[in-house]
């Protein structure tokens, strides 16, 4: 029998990698001949790196988005004017690089990227592919754009855009690894959305709103076109919105992007069954997070998909929609284990997964 696994990290918990091994344990357990065939998954967030490029990597220094050096690592592909680096914001600004308590996105900043994004030019990449998830900023990209050093800044921390020379910033062929849609600003945008998960208050949303009005008005009058109300703009505090305006960046919906990188679909034949998973499956799961996309790729050849996660609301909507099983492998659990604790985590999912196989068996 042939399985492929393909689960999608548990935030603070286990990696794609982590979650994909216990469940292959799971299953061997079961039925030790199986053929397990693991994928590591993103959608752009945590795990984008490992996802798209496992071996080739380079490392630079950094600062995090507190401005505190960080090594980072991406990855490196090709050579001379064809070189394409892979970097995942959330190892350069992440935010769970950040201890609770000091999360402010007032004072967080892209810089760090800029600093990657500058050693990725030096080093004669053209291409980027940037995976914009989980990031601690929301400075529309100002950072960023600093630290490449193609901007004077006033003590506003606005580019006086009369000396702002984008022309090398053209060059670039920017790819942006997102699920986000929304736009730069207002209701639905980087600020009112966003900045609340990244530990911004009600008075430091409004702040952040009229600060990146202010910056997408004036790079709207520099760059002769305007950004902001483009889909995936709001990605990353904004930092889908500077790779546009400055770098003519284009959008790819994340999990598709990784996906077709490692050849799922191929991998899919002569499968018997996929299992995938999130820490948290709900309604949202539908609109396009990783697992729905999984489902719709396994439907197209029939292949049924089992839904694992830590915590499911609204089961019968997720099968509804087509999941083969959905699982929750925290229920029935004793209240008093942390079930975030990554040990926990690995035991359940591997339990969980045995226990379906085994009375799918016994059913036959």
């Amino acid at each position: 029998m042939k399985y492929v696994v393909a689960i999608d990290s548990f935030k603070e918990c286990l990696t794609s990698s982590e979650a994909n091994e216990a469940v292959r344990s799971g299953i061997v357990k079961t039925d030790p001949c199986a053929e397990v065939d693991t994928v590591m998954v993103s959608d752009g967030g945590e795990g984008f790196l490992d996802a798209m490029c496992p071996d080739s990597r380079v490392r630079c220094y950094a600062h995090d988005a507190m401005m505190r050096p960080v090594e980072v690592e991406y990855g490196l592909s090709g050579t001379g004017s064809c070189q394409t680096a892979v970097i995942e914001v959330a190892r350069v600004v992440g935010l769970e690089m950040i201890e609770p308590e000091l999360r402010n996105p007032l004072r967080a900043t892209s810089y760090g990227l800029g600093e990657v994004v500058a050693d990725a030019w030096r080093r004669g990449c053209r291409q980027l592919i940037v995976g914009l998830g989980g990031s601690a900023v929301s400075d529309c990209g100002i950072g960023m754009l600093q630290a490449l050093k193609k901007a004077i800044f006033s003590a506003r921390r606005l580019p006086d855009f009369a000396a702002f020379d984008t022309t090398l910033l053209q060059q670039l062929q920017v790819t942006l690894a997102t699920d986000v849609t929304a736009p730069l600003l207002g209701d639905r945008g980087a600020a009112r959305v966003f900045a609340p998960q990244k530990g911004a208050t009600p008075e430091m949303v409004d702040l952040l709103e009229r600060k990146a009005a202010t910056f997408a008005e004036a790079a709207a009058r520099h760059q002769q076109r305007d950004c902001r109300h483009q889909p995936g703009a709001g990605a990353a505090g904004g930092l889908g919105y500077a790779f546009m305006e400055f770098m003519n960046a284009k959008t790819e919906a994340g999990a598709g992007l990784v996906l077709r990188h490692n050849g799922f679909d191929e991998r899919l034949k002569g499968c018997r069954c996929v299992f995938t998973g999130e820490g948290h499956a709900d309604r949202q799961t539908l609109m396009g997070k990783l697992p729905a996309v999984i489902l719709r790729h396994a439907q197209g050849v029939r292949v049924p998909v089992v839904l694992l996660a830590g915590r499911v609301d609204g089961a019968d909507v997720l099968l509804h929609q087509g999941f083969a099983r959905v699982v929750d492998i925290n229920a029935g659990c004793p209240a008093d284990i942390d079930p975030l604790c990554p040990d926990v985590a690995r035991e359940r999912l591997q339990s969980s997964v045995a226990r379906l196989l085994e009375a799918d068996r016994r059913t036959k």
